[in-house]
């Protein structure tokens, strides 16, 4: 077992990012999460879930506008961002990542939570808010989220993203996020994207989260979807699934989402335009006054 942690060095100068940043010890190993914690004006508590293979970087446009209801937290989860990294890739795991989110959440005692999560944050954050731990989150912001029990067939598109990166030999993370996106990423961007990774070994997190989705019933996690579909369906605090127009990975999960969720059709009826798989990096600050809106319906 082997970690590391990324020299602060490369995260100077990052457009947009310069928030303060802390950590928490999340395995009994010492591995720890770091996360930005912004105080804003208001009593909103927002927790941000980033996905593959990005980091809190992916949120910076939003969190100005999210600021102005409240306090908004943003974590790394092992293996990117400014958190410790496993240099091996079979130290990571779904259950791995599901506690240290657990432990993260209850080491900051977070309650009164609307939780924002887009890919891997919705595979983790769903089922710990919905199934596991309802009593802290008043809503739920589901952004280009799946639903993966095991039952429900992942795109061809998908299955094609994934063999690209367990197949590279030298893995361009901010390639994988300008691929996903319908804008092109400026030059700060694509170092933000990069920052993280200063060599390959670094990037067994990254390598190793796609095959990682669950894709059968007898997968690590598809118990957790299979509960969630059903804790999903007798939700009964607000719930919007806040989708882009152009992500062929997620886009038909969203009207899944709408239909299972009895409170789904309180929310707008939206797509978010000109936004592909990384919706905050295309359109931040449009999801940002969308769920400040969402919040304000109350």
């Amino acid at each position: 077992m082997s970690l590391v942690r990324t020299p602060d060095e490369r995260f100077e100068h990052l457009p947009e990012y310069d928030f303060p940043y802390d950590r928490v010890t999340v395995t009994d190993d010492g591995a720890e999460m770091a996360y930005v914690d912004v105080l804003g004006d208001g009593a909103e508590t927002f927790l941000c879930l980033h996905g593959e293979p990005t980091w809190g970087f992916l949120y910076r446009k939003m969190i100005p506008r999210l600021r102005d209801r409240g306090r908004v937290v943003v974590p790394d989860f092992l293996g990117f961002g400014r958190s410790d990294k496993y240099t091996e890739g079979d130290e990571y795991g779904f259950e791995m990542h599901y506690e240290t989110l657990r432990r993260f959440v209850e080491t900051l005692a977070l309650d009164g939570v609307t939780l924002v999560c887009q890919d891997w944050g919705g595979l983790l954050g769903l089922p710990f808010a919905v199934s596991d731990q309802p009593g802290r989150f008043d809503r739920i912001v589901a952004m280009n989220a799946l639903l993966t029990d095991g039952k429900t067939d992942l795109p061809d598109v998908w299955h094609r993203f994934k063999d690209v990166v367990v197949s590279a030999d030298d893995l361009d993370v901010a390639r994988v996020v300008d691929g996903g996106c319908v804008s092109e990423l400026s030059d700060g961007a694509i170092a933000g994207y990069n920052a993280p990774f200063p060599d390959e070994a670094s990037k067994a997190g990254a390598y190793v989260w796609p095959p990682m989705v669950p894709q059968t019933p007898d997968m690590p996690g598809a118990d957790r979807h299979a509960r969630l579909r059903g804790d999903l369906a007798a939700w009964e605090k607000p719930f919007f699934a806040l989708f882009s127009d152009s992500d062929p990975i997620t886009n038909r999960f969203r009207d899944l989402f709408r239909e299972l969720v009895p409170t789904a059709m309180d929310a707008p009826d939206v797509w978010v335009e000109d936004a592909g798989h990384f919706l905050q990096e295309d359109a931040g600050e449009v999801c940002a006054d969308r769920i400040v809106e969402f919040v304000d319906r109350r």
